[in-house]
């Protein structure tokens, strides 16, 4: 089944508090929100929220938390087409050069130079090119971690199409568990894991946060990164804390720039002390060490 977009057109003022509200209201269920601008320069902004199944209540939902909102734009709702989005858009990629990683589709093989650290990401429909500020701010600070330390292990927790974690994998050459909620992003992570030729160090898992056994068998990290979103990074701050080895580095990544300042206070009331702030299209990647 193809996905349904709920979307209100708004001006500019007015759309920004109501991506906030349903991004507040609805950032627990992990349904896509966008806010763009249809014509560049008009000032006249749509707020998006995407479901598979039950449109019909995801509408009463939206509706319910928006009561507040007056006068409320018409909520209008189109079927989105069935596209590969990551092969459809990586036809037309450069490959991305962050640090010592290079990450190219199987067009660009012929780009790579000596001493690159090649990542392959293969058409599939998970998240996480490397295009993305927030995939971007991880690759760097991975690359500056990797430089000076030297992890045993690490954990890539939602790992989308497992760039992170195949980055780790290739360049420290230590093992890796891979998990993401979405048992998609989890099949097509493990497909790029045996293209980039690190099935033996990256191990592929489907859980939510911290909630599946192998956690228990292979903590504690020494090495975590995080790239989901900032409210569920704030609730998992006490589980990092019991996941990660003393001294070990923390990076998290899919955070606003406006939402940085509550994260690494969330943190920072576990025992984690920030390193370092990188800043990429409005996105933030916080490095913490415990």
């Amino acid at each position: 089944m193809g996905q349904t977009r709920l979307y209100l057109t708004a001006p500019r003022e007015q759309a920004e508090s109501i991506f906030s509200i349903l991004e507040a209201h609805f950032e627990d269920d992990g349904l896509p929100i966008s806010i763009f601008e249809p014509d560049e320069d008009s000032g006249i902004f749509q707020i998006s929220i995407y479901a598979e199944d039950d449109v019909d209540g995801l509408e009463r939902r939206v509706r319910e938390s928006l009561a507040d909102v007056s006068p409320l734009p018409p909520l209008e709702r189109e079927a989105v087409p069935e596209i590969d989005w990551v092969s459809h858009s990586l036809e037309g990629l450069r490959p991305v050069r962050v640090g010592r990683f290079l990450v190219h589709g199987s067009h660009d093989r012929h780009l790579q130079r000596i001493g690159d650290i090649a990542i392959e990401i293969d058409a599939g429909l998970a998240f996480g090119t490397g295009h993305h500020g927030t995939t971007a701010g991880c690759l760097s600070a991975l690359s500056d971690i990797l430089k000076s330390e030297h992890p045993r292990n690490a954990l890539d927790l939602g790992t989308g199409s497992a760039v992170l974690a195949i980055a780790i994998a290739r360049a420290a050459r230590i093992p890796v568990l891979a998990t993401d909620i979405d048992p998609i992003a989890t099949e097509v992570a493990a497909s790029n894991v045996r293209l980039n030729r690190v099935a033996s160090l990256v191990e592929t898992h489907t859980a939510p946060g911290f909630h599946h056994a192998v956690f228990a068998r292979k903590k504690p990290f020494d090495l975590i990164v995080a790239n989901i979103l900032a409210r569920p990074l704030m609730a998992l701050a006490p589980a990092m804390a019991n996941h990660i080895t003393p001294g070990g580095s923390l990076v998290l990544s899919g955070i606003l720039e406006r939402q940085r300042r509550a994260v690494v206070a969330a943190y920072g009331g576990q025992g984690f002390r920030h390193v370092r702030t990188q800043a990429r299209e409005g996105w933030v990647t916080i490095h913490m060490k415990r």
